[in-house]
C-alpha cells in the first residue's frame, strides 16, 4: 500500500514529495495515519508469536504445510500463505539435515592386522592398549574430521588431529601427537577398525617404528 511505503520512509524523506511521487494526497496520508489499525493488523503480533513458538516447538524442522497442521492442533488456524509470509517476516527457516558421512572404508586390498583385543576393551595399566577412530563434526563451513586415540585404561584421549579431509595423514598426525605426549613402551596394542587410513602402508610403517602391536576389528564389530 502506498501509504504504508510513505510511513516506512517518512523518517528519511519529507512526506509531501513522497505523496506527489506516489500520486496520493498529503491529507489522505494523515487521515490514514489517524485511522485505527484493522483487525488483521491487530492480530499480527499475536500470530507472529504463535508461529515463532510453533517453529521452536518443532525444533525448526517443519515447513509451512506441516507447521499449519501443528498450529491447527494447538487451536491456531492460519492459511499456508499467511504462515509463509510470517515466516519470511520473522526470518524463520528449517534447519538443514546433515547427511551421514561414512568414516570407514574397509573395501580395499591393503593388509589387515589380526584382532588382538578380541572385543575385550579392558586394560590393567596406562599405555597398554590404545583405540583409534575417526569421527566427523558438522560446521557452518562444511565437514570437519577428527581422528583420535584413546587409552583404554583411563578412557582419556591421548592424541588427536583435525582436518577438512579424511586421509592417512590425519591419523598419522594423531598418532605422532599421542606418542609425543605419552612416550609408551614397546608392545602397546594399537587397535582400530579396518579403514583404509589405518591399513595404509605409511601408517602401519609408523606403528611398526613405534614398536606397537597392530590390532584391527573384524568386519561388523
Amino acid at each position: 500500500m502506498k501509504y504504508g511505503v510513505i510511513e516506512q520512509m517518512r523518517q528519511d524523506y519529507p512526506v509531501p514529495p513522497m505523496c506527489r511521487l506516489l500520486g496520493v494526497s498529503v491529507s489522505g496520508y494523515y487521515a490514514w495515519r489517524k485511522r485505527s489499525p484493522s483487525l488483521r493488523a491487530q492480530q499480527e503480533p499475536r500470530l507472529e508469536a504463535e508461529v515463532l513458538a510453533a517453529h521452536q516447538r518443532t525444533r525448526e524442522s517443519f515447513g509451512p504445510e506441516r507447521l499449519q497442521k501443528h498450529l491447527d492442533e494447538h487451536g491456531v488456524r492460519l492459511g499456508v500463505h499467511r504462515i509463509k509470509r510470517l515466516r519470511k517476516k520473522l526470518g524463520l527457516r528449517c534447519r538443514q539435515k546433515r547427511k551421514f558421512k561414512a568414516t570407514t572404508n574397509s573395501k580395499h586390498d591393503l593388509p589387515v592386522a589380526p584382532n588382538l583385543l578380541n572385543q575385550d576393551f579392558t586394560a590393567t595399566s596406562p599405555n597398554q592398549a590404545w583405540c583409534g577412530d575417526i569421527t566427523y563434526i558438522a560446521t557452518d563451513e562444511g565437514w570437519l574430521y577428527l581422528a583420535g586415540l584413546k587409552d583404554l585404561f583411563s578412557g582419556e584421549l591421548v592424541g588427536y588431529a583435525m582436518s577438512e579431509r579424511m586421509t592417512k595423514h590425519l591419523v598419522m598426525q594423531a598418532l605422532f601427537r599421542a606418542v609425543a605426549s605419552q612416550r609408551p613402551a614397546p608392545g602397546l596394542i594399537h587397535h582400530t577398525d579396518r579403514g583404509s587410513q589405518y591399513c595404509a602402508h605409511a601408517y602401519q610403517d609408523l606403528v611398526g617404528q613405534f614398536r606397537m602391536q597392530a590390532s584391527m576389528s573384524r568386519r561388523g564389530n
